[in-house]
């Protein structure tokens, strides 16, 4: 009796966390993908590099300090000296210590620019953070509108099979009286078996994709399910529609190149300081009772350095060289970003006119598919015309989820090519 209820226990609990499993969205889910996915914890964890590296940079700015000591005790003194009657005995033993500070008053802009260079990095990790967000983004919808035309496209092979299931019991009744070649139910038999095989492959591909919709996401599973809507009507895309010349300077392809232009600039002056004189002053305060008694003194100390180099000009050439070069790549991305705009806008534009054609081509289908069972049932047409009409009632719905789903794909990609 106990194992009874055990088992009953055990059936209504998994019974119940099915029925509350969690269904996403795609909102849910680019959520999900935002907080878990590993890329995105890489780039947050590069930004706070960043960061440490400009808190880095600014400790350059304050004085560098040292603090040194040794104590030493010998069994016999090391030192003797011979003063006629007289001898004197020293480092048998002592201690020694000092403290030491050093501040460089100019380092040919090196220390500032530096800084500016660390400060630049944040900025780039942020950027590259927010690049890295919008291909995870792209992803996601990638994969959660596959799944939703493959789950489409298995209730269609559904609805397939139970016309199929009825026309192969037609079929055979009619084979039974007479009435129908046994070949028109062979043919029935074969486009079952094609609808079974192709079932199982789309089963298939559903589920090595919500795998890898769960692996982008974070979530341990591979039972993920989908909140599916294909409902709502299309909408057309010119809403969406910008400036591109304008938009260019919102994306972040745009904004790497021109911080790197800015990089370039700064590498040219922290180059340019290498060859700089520069100034530091440091200072420290020192003890010892090695010889004598003890002693305590203050020093400091002005250093000057200039440097003499004969490839200063070459290395500054090629510094300049590199800062043109940067500007180039940036001009020159911004013509194949606004291109890129332009072939996106059109991509989605296409794919908004196949998805409207495949929508009409569905009433069509239906249509030609109901006149066909008409003829068939009247003895005016074959079995081939019958079943060669349901495949095309079949790939027209195949057709306009493929459609629907590539409109969506297409729509983000849009977005995020403008800035967005």
């Amino acid at each position: 009796m106990k194992k009874l209820l055990l088992i009953i226990s055990l059936v209504l609990a998994v019974t119940a966390s099915a029925q509350t499993q969690k269904r996403y969205n795609l909102g849910e889910c680019r959520d999900m993908a935002m907080a878990h996915n590993a890329r995105i914890k890489m780039a947050d964890n590069d930004a706070l590099s960043a960061m440490h590296g400009k808190k880095e940079a600014l400790a350059n700015f304050f004085p560098s300090l040292s603090v040194g000591g040794s104590g030493m005790k010998a069994s016999d003194c090391m030192i003797k000296m011979d003063m006629g009657p007289q001898s004197m005995e020293m480092l048998d033993g002592g201690w020694y210590a000092n403290a030491m500070a050093s501040l460089p008053i100019y380092a040919g802009g090196r220390i500032f620019n530096g800084y500016k260079m660390a400060k630049l990095g944040v900025e780039i990790s942020e950027i590259q953070r927010i690049q890295t967000a919008n291909e995870v983004r792209l992803t996601v919808d990638q994969y959660y509108w596959q799944i939703v035309a493959l789950t489409e496209k298995v209730h269609t092979l559904e609805s397939a099979r139970c016309l199929l299931d009825t026309i192969q019991r037609e079929v055979a009744n009619a084979v039974k009286a007479g009435i129908t070649k046994p070949n028109d139910l062979l043919q029935v038999n074969l486009r079952l078996n094609d609808n079974r095989s192709a079932y199982i492959d789309v089963e298939n591909n559903i589920g090595v994709l919500k795998m890898l919709l769960a692996q982008c996401m974070g979530l341990d599973t591979d039972s993920l399910e989908l909140a599916i809507d294909m409902e709502h009507p299309l909408e057309s895309p010119e809403s969406l529609f910008v400036n591109h010349a304008d938009a260019v300077l919102a994306t972040t392809e745009y904004r790497l190149l021109d911080k790197s232009v800015e990089a370039a600039r700064l590498q040219k002056k922290i180059t340019l300081g290498e060859f700089l004189p520069t100034v530091s002053i440091s200072g420290g305060y020192m003890f010892q009772n090695f010889m004598g008694p003890s002693q305590n003194s203050l020093m400091g100390l002005v250093t000057v350095s200039i440097p003499i180099s004969w490839k200063a000009p070459h290395t500054m050439k090629k510094q300049k060289l590199a800062c043109e070069n940067a500007i180039t790549r940036l001009n020159d991305g911004q013509e194949q970003l606004v291109i890129r705009m332009r072939k996106s806008q059109n991509d989605l534009c296409n794919a908004y006119q196949q998805a409207i054609l495949a929508k009409k081509s569905i009433e069509q289908a239906a249509e030609n598919l109901r006149l066909n069972e008409n003829y068939y049932k009247a003895g005016i047409s074959t079995m081939s015309d019958l079943l060669e009409a349901q495949t095309l009632f079949q790939q027209s719905k195949d057709r306009y989820s493929e459609a629907y789903s590539t409109y969506e794909i297409k729509k983000t990609e849009y977005l995020i090519s403008t800035g967005r």
